[in-house]
């Protein structure tokens, strides 16, 4: 990249971290205004007790800790190190809770994290003023600690200033000048600076900076207590200010940190405590910072004191000497929001980050601006995951209060949100209620995961169904199995309306919009549907797509996601004469799967399905009997099916048409999660589930989807250079040979007791009574090497599948 004129609004740990990085990179013309004083803000940096818990159920959330703790151990001296190693203690009280930490300690083979399970003596020999009577054990972090980010923005910001970067304290940020949706300058209270890019780094003074552009962070701040103690008998030697672990008593949602001879104690126990951003005052106007608001007594004198009394009994002497209520930044999916607007062009932002990520993100962010894409695949985080439903505060700020409430609750992947519920539903809704479906979110659509109206097929599949116990068996139903095997062998109706996002691009330019997109030939006849993939600019992974030709230059695109549809929208430029439509909101969709899905189809309209009059991978626009639909016959979780599109006025009668002609055939409505069987069953892979925008085509098996004789696609470059270089990871698909087992996902995969893998989806052949997998592996691992897949600390011995088996969806 080219020079650019930045602002960072902000700093703060992030916002310094950011900086320091661009300018690792060579960027030297970088701005960084501040309202408070340089560096103690004022911020969340200022008061943040700077725990560091490393290893978490996100591989991304894992790696920003990971590259968070290098950076600082780096940006340390002798006499004032940034980061003191001094590991950390996860508690169990439960049985529950020690399964958890069980299964934890698996995740952190996967992510490459070391982790163990220790007993209470164990713990006690760790950290002294602990009572090892009132748990069961605890998971040992070694690598985890306290983070001081101060000390690690002195010396970051020493070399920001040796490189040019211009730092303003006090300065109050007014305003920012956009142009034609293009930001130009930062109007700020000692005057204008111009700016090619701005990067909001303003923690939870974010939306206001937000609104200046006219664009929503949803992040809601929210008080949380934060106790300092007497000096305690057990740390009255200590000279040091931390050489006992952290420790993390997740079952009554608190945390402990030493801080020389007394500890600091943080509590989650008391109810949501929301501020507004108008709310929070300026630096100076109260005696304390901005981010520390008065302490509530009454929220910890009661069970909370109780719990940390009995935890760590020195506190019943010592006491208490103050405590604060301080902000901290929650978002309505526990994810830090970074990256571009799609609304406004070179506004960024790196939001709701907190001091464990914080050098992680900056350095996310300064290779994500400089080199056009970040070696992490940060989707997760981006901002333009919310679509405009979840830009209402009535939305954000409910579920950003849930997600503080669960920040110690064991997440299953099922888990579905309780709050802020209902957003969006298709017009099949009333139908899957009747049905008594059981729904979870996605996208903020209503998705059906079974239905109980199945009830009776379980028992026509009981001596074929896999009972799943204990983890496995949570947010299931033995229906889901029932609907996989019935839509099998007959078919079944899924509503696939929240699954993808639709686009319908068109224009003279649209050919060469989408081939620059795309690594396959999309110069294809009208009604052809092609499977093709976008790529970054460093070759990994941006989506798998389906694209169908409606037209001479019409096409309507299939994608995974908002983001993934930003992307698109975001290559498109005024001269490429190409128009953008995103339909999502506007359109529903049904699928129709199963060995007797022809003949279903055929029975609607015996001339139109008629199978002779349809190939594999073709679209037409035609009438399923009053409702005009874009019909796709392909291949669906591995079996030939019927896929439709139509509007939301017309998605009721289109499912109660299908129904009524399949019901001969026994069709019955199926749930998501027996989609997602099938899926695996067939040996189909799902992008987001199986890879994402770290892998490239080759790592992936999927490099039939590429086609290095176009000229040229985005990464076509960069995916020689890898492909030249060879893989990183391989993935594989690998069946377990204890049949009872099915395991969720994110297990290490181990040869000879040692991490060679993990994996990303699984499920259960019923075609081979198997439980079955796809995992990433180090490349040296071959079909005949002996594996075990690590569940709840027991292993289990697998096998992989040769290659050739494995198809893409």
């Amino acid at each position: 990249m080219d020079q650019k004129k930045i602002v960072i609004i902000g700093a703060g740990v992030v916002g310094c971290s950011t900086a320091y990085y661009l300018n690792k990179m060579g960027q030297q013309d970088i701005t960084v205004i501040e309202q408070g004083p340089l560096f103690e803000t004022g911020g969340s940096t200022s008061h943040a007790p700077g725990l560091v818990a490393q290893l978490n159920s996100s591989k991304l959330l894992t790696e920003l800790a990971s590259q968070t703790v290098e950076a600082f151990t780096k940006l340390s001296d002798k006499e004032q190190p940034s980061y003191y190693p001094v590991g950390s203690l996860e508690l169990a009280n439960t049985q529950e809770r020690l399964d958890e930490l069980k299964r934890k300690a698996g995740l952190g083979k996967s992510w490459g994290m070391e982790a163990q399970i220790l007993s209470p003596e164990e713990s006690k020999e760790k950290c002294s003023f602990i009572n090892p009577d009132a748990i069961l054990g605890s998971l040992h972090v070694p690598t985890d600690g306290i983070a001081k980010p101060l000390r690690a923005i002195n010396i970051m910001t020493d070399f920001s200033k040796s490189c040019g970067t211009n730092f303003h304290g006090n300065t109050e940020v007014t305003g920012i000048n956009v142009v034609d949706g293009q930001v130009k300058a930062v109007e700020t209270s000692i005057g204008n600076f111009e700016a090619d890019l701005v990067i909001c780094c303003a923690g939870f003074w974010g939306p206001r900076i937000g609104e200046m552009v006219g664009h929503t962070i949803p992040l809601q701040p929210i008080a949380h207590q934060y106790i300092f103690s007497n000096d305690l008998l057990e740390l009255a030697g200590e000279s040091e200010e931390v050489t006992a672990p952290i420790i993390r008593d997740s079952d009554n949602a608190m945390y402990y940190r030493q801080l020389f001879n007394s500890v600091g104690i943080g509590s989650y126990q008391h109810e949501t405590l929301p501020v507004e951003v108008d709310e929070i005052a300026r630096f100076g106007e109260t005696k304390e910072m901005p981010s520390i608001k008065p302490f509530t007594p009454e929220h910890f004198y009661g069970k909370p004191w109780q719990d940390a009394q009995n935890l760590v009994p020195g506190l019943k002497q010592a006491g208490v000497k103050r405590g604060i209520n301080g902000i901290f930044s929650f978002t309505p999916d526990g994810m830090p929001i970074l990256g571009e607007s799609e609304k406004v062009r070179g506004f960024w932002t790196a939001e709701a980050v907190w001091v464990t990520h914080s050098a992680g993100v900056g350095k996310q962010m300064a290779e994500w601006i400089v080199n056009g894409a970040p070696t992490l695949d940060l989707e997760l985080c981006d901002m333009n995951r919310f679509e405009s439903y979840a830009l209402s505060p009535a939305y954000y700020k409910k579920r950003s209060l849930e997600t503080y409430e669960k920040v110690y609750a064991i997440h299953h992947p099922f888990m579905p949100p309780e709050t802020s519920r209902n957003m969006r539903v298709s017009p099949y809704y009333a139908r899957q209620t009747t049905l008594g479906a059981y729904f979870n979110e996605k996208s903020g659509w209503e998705q059906a995961q079974w239905y109980d109206a199945n009830q009776s097929l379980v028992a026509d599949y009981e001596d074929t169904i896999l009972q799943r116990h204990g983890w496995a068996a949570q947010y299931w139903s033995p229906i889901v199995e029932a609907e996989q095997l019935h839509a099998r062998q007959y078919a079944g109706l899924f509503d696939v309306t929240s699954t993808k996002n639709r686009l319908e691009i068109s224009g003279e330019g649209a050919i060469d919009f989408l081939q620059s997109l795309t690594t396959s030939n999309i110069d294809v006849p009208v009604g052809q549907v092609i499977s093709t993939l976008m790529l970054h600019e460093l070759a990994g992974v941006k989506d798998e797509i389906k694209i169908i030709r409606t037209g001479n230059s019409k096409f309507f695109v299939l994608c995974t996601g908002a983001v993934e549809a930003n992307w698109i929208k975001k290559h498109l430029s005024a001269t490429d004469h190409v128009f953008i439509q995103d339909v999502t909101a506007g359109t529903c969709g049904l699928s129709v799967v199963g060995a007797k899905s022809v003949e279903i189809m055929k029975s609607v309209d015996p001339h139109t399905f008629n199978r002779i009059n349809w190939e594999i991978g073709q679209a037409k626009e035609v009438f399923v009997k009053n409702v005009p639909v874009l019909a796709l016959y392909d291949s669906y979780a591995g079996i030939e099916g019927w896929e439709f599109f139509t509007t939301l006025d017309l998605g009721l009668q289109l499912w109660d048409v299908i129904m009524e002609s399949g019901s001969p055939n026994k069709l019955i409505a199926a749930g998501d999660r027996a989609l997602e069987g099938l899926r695996l069953e067939s040996h189909s892979l799902r992008y987001g589930a199986d890879y994402w925008s770290e892998h490239d085509p080759y790592e992936v098996g999927i490099e039939q989807l590429v086609d290095l004789n176009k000229s040229y696609f985005i990464g076509k470059e960069s995916l020689l250079n890898r492909k030249k270089r060879g893989p990183k990871l391989v993935l594989k698909k690998l069946v377990l040979d204890n049949p009872s087992i099915v395991m969720t996902g994110h297990e290490p995969v181990l040869h000879e007791s040692k991490a060679v893998g993990f994996v990303t989806s699984a499920g259960y052949d019923y075609s081979k009574g198997r439980g079955i997998l796809y995992a990433f592996l180090n490349p040296d691992i071959n079909d005949k090497t002996q594996l075990s897949i690590e569940y709840f600390g027991q292993p289990y011995t697998a096998s992989v599948i040769n290659k050739s088996s494995v198809l893409t969806k």
